[in-house]
């Protein structure tokens, strides 16, 4: 069977309380619920940064809990995903061969990876591969994603895991969830979503310059820069806002590049 092309997706995966959030999950859900079916998932996380370009585990291991203050039960979630050992040699492959990249294998999914997964493929029964951004400049994000995009023709989705807007300091979670976004957070995702639409990636990727209150929205850039690989496997797909809104006042946008 050929495999589908598939799209190539950015989300903002939120934290472990995601779980008790009813509208985010069943929007995660009906977005799984359109996507063609992947042969394998490949992960870009927020949370894991580390050079060269590591892979992690390719056999089922234990879940990365790298979160802290929250209730027990969030402690307590699994998901069994089924390794990817194949998808992990070609990502070697596209990425330049062995001397370029590095094997973790004890290494299992972060919360960046597996809160979203846990709501988008529930059953745990696609291969999930996680691998590190090696580093946080967007342009060079952006040629990791570029080398990764025959990786779509074979059946995968790459999904690059951030947050669309990230500053926990300045909001206040003991609050609604609900609450009216901040100044800073509302003009970032506003910006964003215009340079999504038009395509503007150069606009996207000097963000840093570009984008009103970026310090604000992004004291420390990782969480938006898992973008900059959805951007480069795109390789200039137009992108379809799938989630927006707010949490907590921060942006929830996430969007798909066809």
């Amino acid at each position: 069977m050929v495999p589908h092309r598939m799209p190539v997706l950015y989300l903002s995966h939120g934290a472990p309380p995601l779980a008790e959030d009813a509208t985010w999950k069943a929007e995660l859900a009906a977005w799984s619920a359109r996507l063609p079916w992947p042969r394998a998932i490949l992960m870009v996380s927020a949370h894991w940064e580390e050079a060269p370009l590591t892979i992690g585990a390719t056999t089922t291991r234990p879940l990365v809990y790298d979160f802290w203050g929250f209730p027990e039960r969030f402690y307590r979630v699994t998901y069994p995903a089924p390794g990817a050992p194949e998808l992990a040699g070609r990502v070697r492959e596209l990425v330049g061969g062995a001397h370029a990249v590095r094997d973790a294998p004890d290494r299992g999914l972060d919360h960046g990876a597996y809160v979203p997964l846990v709501e988008m493929f529930p059953e745990a029964d696609v291969p999930v591969l996680q691998v590190s951004m090696p580093t946080l400049d967007p342009s060079a994000l952006h040629a990791v994603g570029k080398r990764l995009a025959p990786l779509r023709e074979e059946g995968v989705l790459i999904v690059g895991s951030g947050f669309f807007t990230h500053n926990l300091s300045r909001i206040d979670m003991g609050g609604s969830s609900e609450v009216a976004p901040p100044s800073w957070s509302a003009e970032f995702d506003e910006w964003g979503a215009e340079a999504l639409h038009t395509g503007d990636v150069d606009t996207l990727l000097d963000f840093q310059h570009t984008a009103p209150a970026a310090g604000l929205a992004h004291p420390s850039t990782e969480h938006f820069a898992p973008l900059f690989v959805s951007l480069g496997a795109a390789s200039d797909s137009p992108s379809t806002t799938t989630v927006d809104g707010y949490w907590y006042g921060l942006a929830k946008r996430s969007v798909q590049f066809s």
